[in-house]
C-alpha cells in the first residue's frame, strides 16, 4: 500500500541519515539536527565516522574489496567486544543470476513493467515488518581498510533475532556481502530470515539525493541485477525486494527497474538509528509511529549504527504490549 505522505516523511527522515554517512561528521550534525531534533529525539555522534576522507571513484565503477583488518573485534564504551564475521568466499552456484524469477518468490513483479512500490501493508491484523539495511560503500570500506572503523556488522542484532525466533528481513547491499560473506550465509541459513537487495554500493540512483553519489543512468540495471547474482549463491529465503538508497527515486530510476521483475519498498516507520547516541530515541521514533502493516526501516551496519542492538530489545517489548507481532515482510505484503 502507498501513502505520499509517509513516503514523503520517510525519504525526509532516512535522507538526512544517508547525508550523515556522506557527508561527514560535522555536516552530518547539521542533516541530522534538521531532520531528527524534535523535543526528546536524541543527538548525533561526534565520532560518527567522516565519510569525505577517502571519496569514492567514478559513480557507478565498483571499486574492488581490498583487504582490511577484520576479526578484530570491536569495543564501545561499556559494551562487550564482538567478533567481525569471517570472509571466506561463497561458492557460486549455477544459472544466470539476476534474472527475474517465476512468481512465486516474494516480490516478484511481470518483467518489463514499472515495478510497484509499497511503504506499508494493509493496517488490519498485528503484523509488522522489521526490516535492516546492510549500506556498505567505498569510503565505508576505506575505514575499514585503514582501521578508522572495525566492524558494519551488528552481530548481537542477529544473535538476539536468533535467540528469540524472531523474523526479519535484510536489504542488503553486494559490497556488504562481499565483505561479511560468513554472516550473509548465516542470515541465509535462518529459515526466519529474508533476503532483498539495496543496491551494490549504496549509489543513489536519482540527483540531489542528500549528496550521495549517483550511479549513471546506463548502469542502474546492472546495479541491481549485479547485487542479486552476488547475493543468490547463500540461498535462504530468497526475495525480489528492492530499496533505494535514501529512499530516492524518479520515473527513470523505476523504469530502469522493469526488467529484473521486482517491488520497490520503502517503508512508514523511519527509526533514526544510524549516528544515535543513545537508545531511547530509536525507541521512541519506532513506537511513536508503528501500526499494523508498518514497515520499520532500521541498520545492521553497527559502527554506523552503534545503538540499534540496545533498542531493539525496548522495540519488541513495545511491539508486545501494543499487540503487534514481527513477521516478515512477505507475511506483513501478501495481506494486502
Amino acid at each position: 500500500m502507498i501513502s505520499d505522505v509517509s513516503r514523503a516523511r520517510s525519504r525526509l527522515l532516512i535522507g538526512a541519515l544517508v547525508a550523515a554517512a556522506v557527508l561527514g561528521t560535522t555536516t552530518s550534525a547539521i542533516a541530522l539536527g534538521v531532520a531528527l531534533s524534535p523535543p526528546g529525539r536524541g543527538s548525533v555522534s561526534a565520532d560518527a565516522p567522516s565519510e569525505v576522507s577517502h571519496p569514492p571513484g567514478p559513480a557507478g565503477t565498483p571499486t574492488p574489496v581490498a583487504s582490511s583488518p577484520n576479526g578484530t573485534g570491536t569495543t564501545e564504551p561499556g559494551r562487550p567486544a564482538t567478533t567481525e564475521p569471517g570472509r571466506t568466499s561463497p561458492t557460486p552456484s549455477a544459472g544466470s543470476g539476476g534474472t527475474p524469477p517465476d512468481r512465486g518468490v516474494p516480490g516478484a513483479t511481470r518483467a518489463g513493467t514499472r515495478p510497484p512500490v509499497v511503504d506499508h501493508g494493509p493496517r488490519t491484523g498485528n503484523r509488522v515488518a522489521l526490516t535492516f539495511d546492510a549500506d556498505m560503500t567505498d569510503s565505508m570500506l576505506y575505514s575499514l581498510r585503514t582501521g578508522r572503523v572495525k566492524s558494519y556488522a551488528n552481530l548481537r542484532i542477529v544473535e538476539l533475532l536468533e535467540r528469540e525466533q524472531l523474523p526479519a528481513t535484510f536489504f542488503l547491499t553486494g559490497k556488504w556481502v562481499e565483505r561479511y560473506p560468513e554472516l550473509t550465509r548465516r542470515l541465509a541459513g535462518n529459515p526466519r530470515f529474508e533476503l532483498a537487495n539495496h543496491t551494490y554500493g549504496h549509489l543513489a540512483f536519482t540527483g540531489n539525493c542528500y549528496d550521495l553519489p549517483r550511479v549513471p543512468s546506463r548502469n542502474m540495471t546492472e546495479d541491481v541485477a549485479k547485487t542479486f547474482r552476488v547475493i543468490e549463491p547463500y540461498g535462504g529465503r530468497q526475495t525480489r525486494y528492492f530499496r533505494f538508497p535514501g529512499l530516492c527515486h524518479d520515473g527513470e530510476a523505476l523504469a530502469a527497474l522493469a526488467p529484473l521483475g521486482v517491488t520497490v519498498v520503502d517503508g512508514d516507520v523511519v527509526s533514526g538509528d544510524p549516528f544515535a547516541t543513545a537508545w531511547q530515541p530509536i525507541v521512541r521514533a519506532v513506537l511513536d509511529q508503528v501500526r499494523p502493516g508498518s514497515v520499520v526501516i532500521m541498520h545492521v551496519t553497527e559502527a554506523n549504527a552503534a545503538m540499534t542492538d540496545e533498542a531493539l530489545p525496548h522495540i519488541l517489548a513495545g511491539l508486545r504490549e501494543r499487540g503487534l507481532v514481527p513477521a516478515t515482510l512477505s507475511e506483513v505484503l501478501a495481506e494486502s
